[in-house]
Order: C-alpha cells, then sequence, then structure tokens
C-alpha cells in the first residue's frame, strides 16, 4: 500500500458538528424521499391494492428513493465543505485517486475480505438467524438485480464518504488513529444492525470488515481506495449469490 512512514495527524476542516447534522439529513431525506415514493406507488394503478410496508420493501419502490436519497446526502456534503468552509470536497476529505497498485489491492482485497466473511459466517451459522431482515428484500430476480445495483455502485460511495471520509478523521484527531478506527468501524455496524436483526455474529463480521476499511484509509489517506474496496467486497458478496441461487432464480 502507498504511504510509509509516519503518517500525518488528522485535521479536518470540519467537526463533530457537521457529521453530526450529515447524519440528521441523510436519515430524514431518505425517510421522506422513501414516504414520497410509497405514497406515489400507492395512489398508481398497479400498487393501489398493495400495503406501504410491503412497497416499502420492494425494490422497485427502495431501489430508486435510496439512489435519489443517496445524491441529495453527497451533495448535501460537497456544500458544506463550499459555503461554510470554503473547501475542495475530493481535496478536503482525501478522495486521492489510487495508483494502479493500489487499485489492484483495493478490488483484491475487497473480493478476499467478503469471501472471508462468507467462510466465517457459514463456520458460525447455527448463531445466525435463518432469515434477516435484508434477506427479505429479495423477493424475486429483478429485485436481486436491482438490489446489487444499489449494494455494488451506489452504497459503497455513499458510506465510504460519510464513515471514512466525514466521520473518521474527526474521530482519529479526537482520540488518536487506533480508537478512531475501531469507533469508525463500530458506527459502521450499526447503521446495519437492522438489516441483520441485531444479530451479533453479522454484527461483529461487519465490525470486522469496517476495521479493515478504515485502516486502509489511515494508511493511504485515501477514501476512493476504500470505495473500490467496498465497491469489490458487496459485488463478491452479490456475485456469491448470483451462483448460489443459479442467477438470482432460486432465492430464499
Amino acid at each position: 500500500m502507498r504511504g510509509t512512514g509516519r503518517q500525518p495527524p488528522e485535521d479536518p476542516v470540519w467537526g463533530f458538528s457537521d457529521v453530526i447534522l450529515i447524519a440528521l439529513f441523510a436519515f430524514f431525506s431518505l425517510v421522506f424521499i422513501l414516504g414520497l415514493a410509497v405514497i406515489l406507488a400507492h395512489s398508481s394503478r398497479y400498487f393501489r391494492n398493495t400495503s406501504a410496508v410491503k412497497l416499502a420493501d420492494n425494490a422497485l419502490i427502495l431501489v430508486p428513493a435510496q439512489a435519489v436519497g443517496s445524491l441529495l446526502i453527497v451533495v448535501f456534503m460537497a456544500q458544506i465543505l463550499r459555503l461554510k468552509y470554503k473547501a475542495n470536497f475530493a481535496t478536503a476529505i482525501g478522495w486521492n485517486r489510487p495508483a494502479l497498485g493500489l487499485t489492484v489491492f483495493a478490488i483484491a482485497g475487497g473480493g478476499g475480505l467478503a469471501i472471508l466473511s462468507e467462510i466465517i459466517s457459514n463456520l458460525l451459522q447455527k448463531w445466525i438467524p435463518k432469515s434477516l431482515p435484508i434477506d427479505e428484500l429479495f423477493h424475486d430476480a429483478r429485485s436481486a438485480y436491482m438490489l446489487s445495483f444499489l449494494g455494488i455502485l451506489v452504497a459503497p460511495v455513499v458510506e465510504e464518504l460519510f464513515f471514512r471520509g466525514f466521520l473518521y478523521p474527526v474521530l482519529a484527531r479526537a482520540t488518536g488513529v487506533t480508537a478512531g478506527v475501531l469507533l469508525t468501524a463500530a458506527a459502521f455496524a450499526v447503521i446495519h444492525a437492522g438489516q441483520l436483526a441485531q444479530a451479533w455474529i453479522p454484527l461483529m463480521v461487519i465490525f470486522g470488515v469496517g476495521i479493515a476499511f478504515t485502516a486502509v484509509r489511515a494508511r493511504t489517506k485515501s477514501v476512493a481506495t476504500t470505495v473500490l474496496m467496498h465497491m469489490s467486497y458487496n459485488a463478491t458478496i452479490f456475485a456469491l449469490l448470483f451462483f448460489s441461487s443459479q442467477g438470482f432464480r432460486h432465492l430464499g
């Protein structure tokens, strides 16, 4: 990986209050957009007889709403830096596009981490609930393809910008690198708790993945690298599901 010797301390122009503001904006904007999407869908003739709860779990409704919400969150992040701190977004968060060697590392590392996570989950399967909330979103092949799009191309970008771009630097500045890595990974796991039914084994796996992502960010000073790593991780998970379900035809 790029970067040897002593790393300079994190010193972002923003503070904890900005991170909290972004988190609140993300929560309320996603809830509002999903609610609006559900209302619009329910008023159409195609979903008129479908309950609001089922519509919220329908990939045809959920994925576009999450994609729009994610775009708004990124725009909000950029505007905070531009308007409040007169800072360039990519420079301030440490986007730092990786060189070829680091790109290969990120892609291979993300894929390898996904395979390791699946091996650990399979070994500890008896302590994992048979059905998790995230599994219930995969109704059919169309849902799986749409969720794959969201999970590979959208979610990693937004999550990395927030956790490794905004949250980690302020935590590392306040608590040090090691504590910052662990606290960021813990927050990353907590945000996925609802999808995993608060089951401790899947959450510990996600916590471990979060440590790996954040450690790479701390070492390379490159959010772009962790985005690639996260994309590769999710792509591998979806690829494994694709092959195990014979092309998303045998889900559940």
